[in-house]
């Protein structure tokens, strides 16, 4: 049986892209948390971990990617959601072996992405 969502965690450089999903999940009832970076969301582990990770692909200094291989090194398994607006070939197939649930272009369409939260709920365990 798939578990509730209830906490997810954003990772996002564009500060209007930020607040627009913030304000999507939020009037679905999620508890968000939003970070500008990588580095950012890093800090603010080990807790709480979110149940779900939405994270923006190209991002200075950190990318999503990135930020995927670090948790995945520390044997931290978050469902992750990776959304970017430079779909670039290869890369959705790098992303899925990094262990992504769903890779989602820019604009994100809201039904896609809860499409994607729905799996993430579906994963199990972290």
């Amino acid at each position: 049986m798939p578990r509730a969502l209830r906490y997810v965690a954003i990772v996002e450089d564009d500060p209007a892209v930020l607040k627009a999903l913030a304000r999507l999940l939020r009037s679905r009832a999620f508890a968000v948390t939003t970070f500008q970076s990588g580095q950012q969301f890093l800090a603010s582990l080990p807790e709480p971990l979110p149940d779900c990770l939405i994270l923006d692909l190209q991002m200075p200094g950190m990318t999503g990617l990135e930020i995927q291989h670090h948790l995945a090194g520390k044997g931290i398994r978050i469902p992750t959601i990776i959304i970017t607006a430079h779909d670039e070939a290869g890369i959705r197939e790098r992303c899925k072996s990094a262990g992504a649930i769903a890779y989602l272009a820019k604009p994100v369409p809201q039904a896609a992405l809860f499409d994607a939260l729905e799996a993430a709920g579906s994963d199990g365990a972290r």
